[in-house]
């Protein structure tokens, strides 16, 4: 079976290709500038203000326990928002770029 031939550089230069590369981008780097930032919040913060995370919230469980705990959850909410947005907006600019190209 003969394989298709691609012309990489006119789809790489299609502006939906180049809507979607600058929306995805742009998402994907905002949230990964986020996600280092709160990861970082956990040792930084143990280090440099220890008071606040050894404050008891329910009985022998502080706020450093609560905070590391909640680096769980803020992840799997940035997954379930990515899901979200491709969905929407990726799978729909890629459906219409390949319906553009006649792929």
């Amino acid at each position: 079976m003969a394989e298709k031939k691609y012309d990489w550089a006119a789809i790489a230069k299609n502006p939906k290709f180049v809507e979607l590369h600058h929306k995805k981008t742009a998402f994907l780097f905002g949230w990964w500038i986020f996600s280092c930032v709160y990861y970082f919040l956990l040792p930084l913060g143990a280090a440099y203000t220890p008071g606040i995370f050894k404050v008891k919230i329910i009985g022998v469980i502080n706020f450093g326990y609560m905070f590391a705990l909640s680096q769980f959850f803020v992840s799997w909410g940035i997954a379930l928002y990515y899901s979200h947005v491709a969905n929407k907006d990726f799978d729909r600019l890629t459906r219409e770029l390949i319906d553009e190209l006649h792929l």
